[in-house]
């Protein structure tokens, strides 16, 4: 039998829990819980309240920008440019003199010397070097798939013997010697040093000159030209050096190219591969995409003001600032430049992704 006393005590229990709310979880279980959530649902939990907003931004994690690596016309005094701090870090590298950068991907340089045809991994971060044999560049076009410390590495060059043969060498670290076969196409196809292979989702992606899409499986050695309709250009995209203002990337499985033309808005098309097709975006969604000659990369999760915009590797007022385009503010930054790419040679600097430790290094 239930007394008066412990009929009351149990009644105003259950009132108490009735009125809590979400706001009243453990700070404990708080914490856990939105440290779990992708950064998109960690800045939406964040406005449930004040309480919910001080946690998710203590348990926020956001990446690190990658840095443009400007490449000297002499000497070994490399400079790095961080734009989301807007500094510039400096480090000697005399392992590179004499080297043509070629590509970029996690942190690592896949390198050429032209005296010797030497071509070997290099990591600027940790001075890590790895060979492959010896391979006579002229102007092939070269790209790998992941960091070369992966048993999945695999480096891929290719150029244009005829408009429908292309020569495609590959290799691997470990290896005694490149794979070289010539495949013919069905479709024109017209290599060029200002296109690089991306690597998405177990394949490598060119771009022709002209916007024609080929791809090369590694894994069944196989070649094709897609029946993709190039990208819809921008208005007078065909003018003195219009073949230098497109850049390709991937960012989680999707293809990316974005397309620009002096001072015009840039245009970016994402490959719909089911329906074999370009569409243009109006937003990048949050993604940031950097683009360079020589490798263009794309990141997530970066500080606010870097989020939906693409990074161009040009600097402006003496190094310090980066030329960027917002899509959130339909401009660029900063205002009234011209945007002619013949201006700037390819080799001239590439984005590279430093690790968490990289000012240790430096």
């Amino acid at each position: 039998m239930v007394n008066g006393d412990e009929r009351t005590a149990s009644e105003d229990g259950k009132g108490r829990l009735e009125l809590q709310t979400w706001s009243d979880l453990p700070l404990e279980l708080l914490e856990l819980t939105l440290s779990n959530l992708t950064f998109e649902d960690n800045v939406r939990a964040s406005v449930v309240c004040k309480r919910w907003h001080k946690v998710a931004i203590s348990v926020r994690v956001m990446n690190q920008s990658p840095w443009l690596m400007y490449i000297p016309k002499s000497g070994c005094l490399y400079e790095f440019y961080d734009p989301s701090e807007r500094k510039i870090h400096s480090l000697e590298l005399p392992e590179l003199r004499g080297c043509r950068v070629c590509y970029t991907k996690q942190g690592w340089l896949l390198l050429y010397r032209r005296r010797n045809h030497l071509v070997f991994f290099f990591n600027p971060f940790t001075r890590e070097t790895i060979n492959l044999p010896s391979y006579e560049l002229a102007y092939e076009i070269m790209a790998f798939s992941c960091a070369p410390t992966s048993t999945n590495c695999v480096v891929f060059s290719i150029k244009h013997v005829h408009p429908t043969v292309v020569a495609i060498s590959t290799c691997y670290p470990g290896a005694s010697e490149w794979t070289i076969v010539n495949h013919r196409n069905r479709l024109p196809f017209v290599s060029s040093i200002w296109d690089k292979p991306v690597f998405c989702s177990g394949l490598f992606y060119c771009l022709s000159l002209t916007g024609w899409l080929g791809v090369y499986d590694p894994g069944r050695r196989y070649w094709k030209v897609l029946a993709v309709p190039p990208p819809r250009c921008p208005e007078n995209f065909f003018v003195k050096n219009w073949w230098k203002g497109k850049f390709m990337t991937e960012h989680n499985g999707d293809l990316l190219v974005v397309y620009t033309s002096q001072n015009k808005s840039p245009m970016i098309y994402k490959l719909y591969r089911s329906e074999l097709a370009w569409k243009e975006m109006d937003s990048l969604r949050g993604v940031t995409i950097f683009a360079s000659f020589l490798s263009s990369l794309s990141g997530a999760n970066l500080p606010g003001i870097m989020r939906n915009s693409v990074y161009f590797s040009k600097f402006r007022f003496f190094g310090k600032r980066c030329i960027s385009y917002s899509f959130d503010d339909c401009r660029y930054y900063p205002r009234k430049q011209q945007y002619d790419w013949g201006e700037q040679p390819p080799f001239e600097n590439i984005w590279i992704e430093p690790p968490c430790h990289a000012l240790s290094s430096i």
